[in-house]
């Protein structure tokens, strides 16, 4: 099989090189000084697990790539307006399009309807085919140590399912890719259900730790921080229901899951030290959108978005 992974970013860049460390066939699609280190000096990967160099194939355009079996969308949710046009190159007939993004992704109502924080003007929709379509979901953590050195901080998890929960032939063919790179890729056949148990923690802790700098470990221990974060996941746990979603979880046990994970910065976070856009609206922006259409109250998750939103707003102005 040929991959390509169209986001080279510390996630993208580390699955990448883990691909490409097993053996397998995979392009890199990476831009500015990280994708010339890459093509350089390949992907360097720092971890605890051990630290190797995979060497890519890295595109700066997507142009010059043919069609592949399966295409890793490894950029944020907001980039995604921007990439989806410049896919088309990489399609064949029965091309496998594998999103990663947090939040609520702009296939999860496959065309019945439309986020418009998630896919402004069907412009995602319109570029990639919904038969294309297996989500993922990635639980793991890294970051750009310098252009071309991913550092690996934990996790190695990336569950995969088809949106109508069907246990389908490419799913099993990218489980057993992702598992031979050393991944583990358990494949669910209740795909939304675990897409709302994940966000259920981003969209509390996310934008808090952007607004305070506290880590995962903090905010849950936090008498006062802790309340807004249970009221957060109460809004949120309201929308899935109305939507027919019953999260498997309590809210407690999302929140002393993130305890367990300790002194850890959220990808948010991470993305407002760096100068990065944040991921909010996917996030956060997605499900305020859900909760107006279907009549839910979510006011501590609207208090805390338009704060972090003011936040990123400042930070653009003032550069």
């Amino acid at each position: 099989m040929k991959f390509v992974v169209a986001g080279a970013g510390a996630i993208g860049a580390y699955v990448g090189a883990k691909m490409a460390h097993a053996g397998l066939d995979v392009t890199l699609f990476a831009r500015g000084p990280h994708g010339r280190a890459i093509q350089e000096r390949g992907v360097r990967i720092l971890s605890a697990e051990g630290e190797f160099v995979a060497r890519h194939c890295v595109l700066g355009s997507l142009q010059e790539a043919g069609p592949v079996d399966v295409v890793f969308l490894a950029v944020k949710a907001h980039s995604l307006p921007a990439l989806a046009p410049q896919l088309a190159p990489l399609f064949g007939p029965e091309t496998t399009v594998v999103s990663m993004q947090n939040g609520i992704p702009w296939w999860y109502f496959e065309g019945a309807e439309r986020l418009e924080r998630v896919d402004p003007g069907g412009v995602i929709s319109a570029a990639i085919e919904s038969r294309r379509v297996v989500g993922a979901i990635v639980y793991l953590s890294t970051e750009i140590a310098e252009p071309g050195v991913i550092r690996h901080i934990e996790g190695n998890r990336i569950t995969i399912g088809e949106p109508d929960g069907a246990r389908s032939e490419r799913c099993r063919n990218i489980s057993q890719a992702l598992v031979s790179a050393g991944l583990r890729a358990p494949i669910t056949t209740r795909l939304r259900q675990e897409i709302w148990v994940k966000l259920l923690g981003n969209i509390a802790f996310n934008p808090i730790s952007a607004l305070t700098g506290a880590t995962l470990a903090t905010m849950a221990r936090d008498p006062e921080v802790s309340k807004l974060v249970r009221s957060i996941m109460l809004e949120t746990e309201a929308v899935a229901r109305k939507l027919g979603i019953e999260i498997p979880i309590t809210i407690e046990q999302r929140i002393a899951g993130a305890e367990k994970v300790g002194e850890h910065k959220t990808s948010m976070l991470q993305d407002l030290e760096a100068s990065r856009p944040l991921e909010l609206d996917a996030i956060a922006g997605a499900a305020l959108e859900l909760g107006e259409r279907l009549g839910v109250a979510m006011p501590h998750t609207r208090a805390v978005y338009a704060c972090t939103k003011l936040l990123e707003t400042g930070r653009r102005g003032a550069r």
